[in-house]
């Protein structure tokens, strides 16, 4: 494979969504030879309007050394309060992210990377129009996009009749039409009320759950001692459980493969959020403890859903299906790394996830790791924007110990002969 001319960078940030450009912002203030791939919060500009978040503001800071340019800092040049139980429009909160990138990320490189390949002193990477340059580490944060769960039943249809609720950067191409969303959590649930609220002529909600769930109202901050003793406030929800997610995701990495996978597939279920559930009475077709065990094109151009449940089956037909069923953080689907650097990662039991170390490094020497794919080894806080605080510091950390052992010994990504190194501590 050909190689850039130019001397290798200490580090390549590969996504810019609140994990890539928090760790951006990090290894900028450490002075490192750096540079930032990929399109500025690309799934949050991508969710439709009239999303809000569901995190409370203040759980939900981009991350910088000096903690200067939190989300309230930003709110503040808008005139605008970042309050507690005040859900934010999301596109509020991807504006906030782009701000954040001028402030205190170098200049942010559009183009997407196409493939990651181990090379002698590091990695070889190209970028979608072609170029190559070299980096003595990487650190992958490409966010939830390529990670999208879609229904067995109906993977192999058109993106004509099935798409992903993150496909959608507006659903005003459903009004008027038939849809049929699958899933229970948040995503499915605004997804529903926003086709409903935007024209579409039915809408209905299919999922596995036996009930729906909905996060309560938030108490006050400020409380009293023995109400925030009993249940504290955490960025993932009150209480001791939930803050043991979000305080200690460094313990969490040492609970054994087993009951970390257990509890990444178990916590923090589908819920939607409390100030949806008012609108959400406007979407009449629930139907609950059901699942798609088939489905078809008719000749007519619709769907044949077969819906299969503890009263049977049943035959519907819709026009369109919006699957919010999240995402799985499987390597497999990382197809940015070369199927070689992939074989060789190290997983997590046998969910497909990879294993990761103290400093957020692969078993691979050079390559980090943030975001969701790091979720089954340091819990559920990975899944969230408050995970970017734990990760960005302690993941730059780990590059300048990398880069330092690498000058030691010659090189920044040493493996085994057999592919393999062994995680870090």
């Amino acid at each position: 494979m050909p190689k850039s001319s130019r001397s290798p960078y200490d580090l390549v940030v590969v996504g810019a969504g609140p994990y890539g450009l928090s760790t951006a912002a990090h290894a900028a203030a450490h002075g490192l030879h750096l540079r930032v791939f990929g399109r500025s919060m690309e799934s949050w500009h991508a969710m439709p309007p009239g999303m809000f978040l569901k995190s409370e503001p203040w759980a939900s800071h981009l991350s910088d050394p000096a903690g200067a340019y939190g989300l309230d800092a930003y709110a503040a040049t808008r005139g605008v309060r970042a309050e507690h139980g005040v859900p934010l429009p999301v596109d509020f909160f991807a504006a906030y992210g782009d701000w954040f990138a001028r402030q205190a990320v170098p200049p942010v490189d559009g183009r997407l990377i196409d493939s990651v390949v181990p090379c002698a002193d590091g990695f070889v990477l190209r970028t979608e129009d072609g170029e190559p340059l070299r980096a003595r580490t990487v650190a992958l944060a490409v966010g939830v996009l390529p990670f999208a769960e879609v229904p067995g039943p109906l993977r192999a249809l058109p993106r004509r009749y099935v798409t992903h609720s993150s496909h959608h950067g507006g659903l005003h191409r459903f009004a008027g039409l038939d849809v049929t969303v699958v899933g229970a959590g948040q995503a499915a649930l605004e997804t529903a009320v926003l086709l409903v609220e935007g024209g579409a002529a039915s809408v209905r909600i299919v999922a596995r759950a036996d009930r729906l769930r909905w996060n309560a109202l938030p108490p006050a901050l400020d409380r009293g001692p023995w109400p925030a003793v009993r249940a504290p406030h955490t960025g993932l929800g009150c209480g001791w459980r939930n803050k043991a997610y979000a305080d200690a995701p460094g313990a969490f990495r040492r609970l054994p493969a087993a009951t970390r996978e257990r509890v990444f597939a178990s916590a923090l279920g589908p819920a939607g959020a409390w100030w949806l559930r008012e609108r959400f009475a406007a979407v009449g077709d629930v139907r609950l403890g059901q699942r798609i065990s088939s489905a078809a094109v008719t000749g007519e151009g619709r769907l044949r859903l077969v819906v299969s449940g503890p009263g049977g089956a049943e035959v519907l037909e819709t026009d369109h299906v919006v699957a919010a069923t999240g995402f799985t953080p499987s390597l497999d689907r990382a197809e940015v790394l070369s199927a070689g650097l992939r074989g060789a990662l190290r997983r997590v039991g046998a969910g497909g996830a990879p294993e990761v170390g103290g400093l957020f490094e692969s078993s691979w020497p050079g390559l980090f790791l943030a975001g969701l794919l790091t979720a089954p080894s340091y819990g559920p806080s990975m899944r969230f924007v408050l995970g970017a605080e734990y990760t960005a510091g302690r993941l730059v950390r780990g590059v300048r110990r990398r880069l330092r052992a690498g000058a030691r010994g010659g090189t920044a990504g040493r493996a085994r002969t057999d592919g393999r190194a062994p995680v870090s501590a």
